[in-house]
């Protein structure tokens, strides 16, 4: 059967209030697992939850080391724990179970399962990375545009527009796809239960690789209009 999400009209504008809903919800877990994890902090009896966070900025820390640099990419730690968090868990919450109401109306799913949402994720770090590269790297971040010539030009400005819609499209695509299958498999009734099982530990693994080629990419971005201003140095 198919379902649909819950929509509302305002001033012309449609908002998908299941997409709405699930970005608060996203945005409550990755809240939630931030602030326990700093609390009570401990240098001789760290908890397993700080071990983790401990862990993930680490791991933060090596993306960021490997693309722009452990020291011109010390700001943007922040910016990646907050993407890598919000994208996993956003990921996950359409996989343990759906909301659906008797009218065929859906609540629940992953918030990262809508286009809207990625596309918007995307535009903050399309916007983010050109405005470190106008205001941190003005003179190499303009120039660069001169440096390609006629058809070059076209072509250099269809890939500029081409990585975002990638970015956003390849995150959707796979979280998306995932969530369609495990409807599939619900429709078998008990001869999906196994595959279910098995398909969801491949979902997990699948959320955790897009959450990373995001954070990845988005400091790969970022790391290609500051880079004139490491060599400038």
């Amino acid at each position: 059967m198919e379902h649909h999400a819950p929509g509302l009209e305002l001033a012309g504008i449609h908002f998908d209030l299941s997409a709405l809903l699930m970005i608060g919800v996203t945005s409550i877990f990755v809240l939630i697992l931030a602030i326990a994890g700093a609390s009570k902090a401990s240098v001789t009896n760290p908890s397993k939850l700080q071990n983790f966070m401990e862990w993930v900025v680490e791991f933060v820390e090596g993306i960021i080391g490997s693309t722009i640099g452990a020291k011109q990419g010390k700001p943007f730690v922040a910016l990646g724990m907050t993407l890598i968090m919000y994208i996993f868990i956003g990921n996950m919450l359409g996989l343990p179970f759906s909301l659906v109401t008797e009218d065929h109306v859906s609540w629940w799913k992953s918030p990262t399962a809508d286009i809207a949402v990625t596309a918007a994720l995307t535009i903050i770090v399309f916007v983010l990375s050109h405005y470190l590269g106008i205001t941190r790297n003005t003179k190499h971040y303009f120039a660069h545009y001169f440096e390609y010539k006629g058809s070059m030009l076209i072509l250099h400005l269809i890939e500029l527009v081409s990585k975002p819609l990638t970015l956003a499209f390849r995150l959707y695509g796979n979280i998306y796809a995932g969530e369609i299958m495990i409807s599939v498999i619900l429709g078998a009734g008990w001869f999906g239960v196994v595959p279910l099982f098995v398909w969801q530990g491949f979902s997990v693994f699948v959320g955790a690789i897009q959450a990373f080629v995001f954070t990845m990419l988005t400091m790969v971005y970022i790391s290609q209009t500051l880079i004139h201003e490491e060599e400038g140095h």
